[in-house]
C-alpha cells in the first residue's frame, strides 16, 4: 500500500469538504441545526492531516527497520526518523525534486525507494558518488583505486541469531562507523540479475568492480556478508532518494537504543 498516496488522497477528501463547509454548506444550513457527521468529521480531521502530510512528505518521516543488513549500526525493529529536506525538496507522491539542498555524502545512511520494485523502501549507506569506481574484493573495500582503513575491534554477538561476527571500523569521509563480516563467508560477490548500467560493473571470483554512473549512487549494508545492496542489484538514482537517516527513537525490544546514530 503506498500511504503517501492514500494520505494524499484522504486529505484532497477532507479538504474539499472543508472548503465546501467554508464557502457554502454553512451559509445555507440554519443556525440550530448541527453538521452532518461526514462534515464534523472531514473539519475536525482535516488540519491535522494537513500537518502531518506537511511533515512527512518535506521534514521528517518515520521507517521502521525489518532486516539486518544494517548491523550493527541499526537493529531489526529500530524505529528511526529520515530528514527528508537534505537532499533536496521533492514533490511528494512522485518525488521529484523541485529544489535542490545538499548531495549525498560518502558514509550518510540513506532511505531510497528500491530500484527493481520502487514501491518498496530500503536502507543502506552510501559508499559510491557519481564517477567513483568502487571496488570490493578480499572482503575490503576501495574507492578510487585507494582501500579504505578499518581496525578490527571485539566481535559482535547477534541476538537474533546467536552468532558471533568479526567487527570492524571503517572510515568514510572522515567519520567512523561499524561493519560486520562473517568468518565462513565467501569473498565471491553474488550477482543475481541484469539492471541498469550493468555494463559499468565486473565480477570475478575475488569480488567486483563497479563506476557509478552520473546521477547513481552505490549502496552497501554495513551487515556486509548479510546485504543485498548494489553489488547485487546495481546502482540507486537520484529520482529514488527518500532521505538521509539521523535518528533511533525507539526500539520496543531494546530501550535503550534510543538515540542517534553513525
Amino acid at each position: 500500500m503506498n500511504f503517501a498516496l492514500f494520505l494524499f488522497l484522504l486529505l484532497a477528501l477532507t479538504g474539499a469538504v472543508w472548503l465546501l463547509e467554508a464557502v457554502v454548506l454553512r451559509r445555507r444550513r440554519p443556525t440550530d441545526k448541527r453538521q452532518p457527521w461526514w462534515v464534523e468529521y472531514s473539519v475536525s480531521f482535516f488540519p491535522v492531516i494537513l500537518a502531518v502530510f506537511v511533515l512527512r512528505s518535506f521534514v521528517v518521516e518515520p521507517f521502521k527497520i525489518p532486516s539486518g543488513s544494517m548491523m550493527p549500526t541499526l537493529l531489526i525493529g529500530d524505529f528511526i526518523l529520515v530528514n527528508k529536506y537534505t537532499y533536496g525538496i521533492r514533490l511528494p507522491i512522485i518525488n521529484r525534486k523541485v529544489i535542490a539542498i545538499n548531495d549525498p555524502k560518502r558514509g550518510d545512511v540513506m532511505v531510497f525507494r528500491y530500484p527493481p520494485d520502487p514501491s518498496l523502501d530500503y536502507i543502506k549507506r552510501v559508499v559510491g558518488l557519481p564517477g567513483d569506481r568502487i571496488e570490493y574484493r578480499g572482503k575490503r573495500l576501495w574507492i578510487n583505486g585507494r582501500e579504505i582503513p578499518v581496525r578490527q575491534i571485539d566481535d559482535y554477538l547477534s541476538r537474533e541469531r546467536m552468532q558471533y561476527s568479526q567487527r570492524y571500523l571503517e572510515r568514510l569521509n572522515g567519520v567512523e562507523h561499524e561493519i560486520l563480516l562473517e568468518r565462513d563467508a565467501p569473498s565471491l560477490t553474488p550477482f543475481a540479475r541484469a539492471f541498469p548500467h550493468s555494463e559499468n560493473c565486473n565480477y570475478n571470483s575475488e569480488g567486483m568492480t563497479c563506476v557509478v554512473p552520473a546521477g547513481h549512487y552505490f549502496m552497501m549494508g554495513d551487515n556486509r556478508d548479510n546485504s543485498s545492496d548494489s553489488r547485487v542489484w546495481g546502482f540507486v538514482p537520484d529520482e529514488n532518494i527518500v532521505g538521509k537517516a539521523f535518528f533511533i527513537w525507539l526500539n520496543l525490544n531494546d530501550l535503550g537504543r534510543f538515540g542517534s546514530f553513525r
